[in-house]
C-alpha cells in the first residue's frame, strides 16, 4: 500500500493542524463524560494530536493508520510506558470486540467504503460504545486543492443516515467551526466543520 502522508509526517504538526484538533478535543469533551475505564480506537490517528490529548481520560488507547509514517512521529512523541496500541493499516485490521469510544478528526473523507467501515466500528464496538466524528461540511473539492479523494465533506443528513443504518443512533450533529484556507491562491475559503456523536444501539 502506498503511504500518501509519508512525505508529510515529519513536518504534520504545524500551529494550524494543533489549533485545529484542539477544538475538536474540546468539542468532544463537551459533549462526552469519558470514563476512566473506557478503551478508545482512534481511525487516521496521524501523530496523535488528538489521542494522545484524550489518552489522560482513558484506559488506553488504540491509535489506527495507514500511514506507516504517521505513525513513526507518534511513537516518537511516546515515553514507552503509555497505555497505547498501534494499527498500521485499515480499520479492518482491528478484530476485538471490546472498544467504548470511536473517534476521529479529519480523515472520514478519506474513507472509500464508508458504510462498510461503519458496519465493521459496530462489529468491534461494546453496546452503548460512541463513535465520535469531526470532518467537513460538503466543499467543492478545493480543500484537498482538487486531489481525488473519496468524499468532498459530508452532508450531515446523509451520514447520520448511514450511522443508523449500521446500527448508531445519532445523538448530535453540528457545525462547531470554520477553517480559513487559502487552497486556490489568493483566494481564502471558508471550510465548516461538523461534529457527529453516534451510540451503538
Amino acid at each position: 500500500m502506498t503511504d500518501h502522508f509519508a512525505h508529510k509526517a515529519a513536518d504534520w504538526d504545524q500551529p494550524s493542524k494543533t489549533k485545529m484538533t484542539d477544538k475538536f478535543v474540546e468539542e468532544l469533551l463537551l459533549n462526552l463524560d469519558l470514563k476512566s475505564d473506557w478503551k478508545a480506537l482512534e481511525i487516521g490517528a496521524g501523530t496523535g494530536l488528538v489521542g494522545l490529548k484524550l489518552l489522560p481520560w482513558l484506559k488506553t488507547v488504540v491509535f489506527e493508520d495507514t500511514s506507516a509514517a504517521m505513525l513513526e512521529v507518534l511513537k516518537s512523541k511516546l515515553k514507552g510506558d503509555e497505555p497505547v496500541a498501534l494499527v498500521q493499516g485499515e480499520i479492518f485490521e482491528y478484530q476485538q470486540q471490546d472498544i467504548d469510544l470511536v473517534f476521529s478528526c479529519m480523515a472520514f473523507h478519506h474513507i472509500p467504503d464508508l458504510d462498510k467501515v461503519l458496519l465493521h466500528l459496530a462489529s468491534i464496538t461494546k453496546k452503548n460504545a460512541y463513535v465520535v466524528i469531526g470532518d467537513l461540511i460538503t466543499e467543492d473539492g478545493s480543500f484537498h486543492r482538487f486531489e481525488p479523494i473519496p468524499h468532498q465533506g459530508f452532508d450531515l443528513k446523509e451520514l447520520s443516515g448511514e450511522f443508523k443504518t449500521a446500527g448508531f443512533e445519532v445523538k448530535s450533529s453540528y457545525i462547531y467551526d470554520t477553517l480559513k484556507r487559502e487552497r486556490i491562491e489568493w483566494k481564502v475559503s471558508d471550510y465548516e466543520q461538523f461534529i457527529l456523536i453516534a451510540q451503538k444501539k
